[in-house]
């Protein structure tokens, strides 16, 4: 009788596990395929108005994408309404909120919180009819240098080592140590480990895609907070491994990218084809600068060190699928669609000429 009961509960147990795992599987969302082109895309402020959205069809973008601080299903569902109703698609919603969350990357007082919020915010884009992300997993947010200008002294963010302080919202980072401690990079593994563990499961019931942006700038470390993930390729490789999941991705930051130079392993062109081959690539920003780390300058889209015209054409030989988008654009005279209206245009003359050649 004991070798019966024994025999019932490995039964029921193994039944149980069945059955969950088979919910498991049947409750995952399959991911939206990816229609053929790139979805040039105009990024828009949060508080957009109708202007917004008629400048966006007359430089003639199909797609914007749209930031928003602790936006809820409501708030994304009205976004998608308006710009639908204008003749338009949207390709993103962003939500500052969780787009970066020193919480997470440093394991610090709220990060289960912060854990839950994220997750949250996959299942309202979800159910508003958004499946694409980006997120970033910087410690202590994007570092940057002030003063500098570009070409015809456009305002623009520059960086340079001995001088930048890290920016994120409304909390500033300085050197040497941004949170008091030096932290290892078996620490911010271990965090990254954590949070993709908690979020994947998520992604795929929602069947959300997540763009992971690389570090901005990609040093190796940055106020005593080590930038070993996703600020180089292998880092990146290791991290998609982790997450085993055909929802986790690649946000490729040119920009950002060419800002690390030699120690991304792999230059712009190597790691588009790279991640375009796992399958992982979703969405580009596409932008230039003027040198690597330790000192550079954002720029105009044709005015940087990179060859974006091969970039492009790169683009174009992998069949690029995903979002692309302008980003960093300095400031030119007039209002601020004057940096948006040049750089999209001459994104989009690239696009065409890379497909005719």
């Amino acid at each position: 009788m004991a070798q019966l009961q024994s025999s019932r509960r490995t039964f029921t147990k193994t039944a149980l596990g069945s059955t969950l795992l088979a919910r498991s599987v049947f409750e995952k969302r399959a991911l939206e395929p990816l229609t053929p082109g790139a979805k040039i895309t105009l990024q828009m402020p949060t508080d957009f108005n109708d202007e917004d959205l008629q400048f966006a069809k007359q430089i003639g973008v199909t797609y914007v994408t749209v930031g928003t601080t602790g936006g809820t299903y409501e708030t994304f569902a009205n976004i998608k309404q308006r710009v639908e109703s204008a003749g338009l698609k949207v390709s993103n919603i962003g939500n500052t909120n969780v787009h970066n969350m020193p919480e997470v990357t440093l394991n610090l007082p709220g990060r289960d919180e912060k854990i839950a919020e994220y997750k949250q915010y996959l299942r309202n884009l979800s159910k508003a009819g958004i499946f694409y992300t980006t997120y970033a997993h910087m410690g202590n947010g994007i570092w940057s240098s002030r003063g500098e200008t570009t070409r015809g002294d456009a305002p623009a963010r520059a960086f340079h080592a001995s001088t930048a302080e890290g920016h994120w919202t409304n909390l500033t980072f300085k050197q040497p140590l941004s949170h008091g401690q030096r932290f290892s990079k078996e620490e911010i593994w271990e965090n990254y480990t954590y949070f993709i563990r908690q979020i994947v499961p998520v992604a795929e019931e929602t069947g959300v895609r997540i763009g992971i942006h690389p570090d901005d700038p990609p040093m190796p470390e940055l106020g005593g907070v080590p930038r070993c993930i996703f600020g180089n390729f292998d880092g990146y490789s290791r991290a998609l491994e982790i997450a085993n999941s055909p929802n986790i991705g690649v946000c490729l930051c040119c920009g950002t990218w060419m800002e690390g130079g030699d120690l991304m392993g792999k230059n712009v062109f190597e790691a588009a084809r790279a991640f375009a081959a796992m399958g992982k690539l979703w969405k580009i920003h596409f932008r230039n600068v003027t040198s690597p780390v330790p000192d550079f300058v954002e720029t105009y889209v044709d005015d940087g060190y990179t060859d974006m015209k091969k970039l492009m054409r790169t683009l174009v030989e992998i069949d690029f699928r995903g979002i692309l988008i302008a980003d960093h654009v300095p400031q030119m005279v007039g209002d601020r669609r004057t940096g948006w209206a040049f750089s999209l245009g001459y994104i989009s003359a690239l696009y065409d000429m890379a497909r005719a050649t």
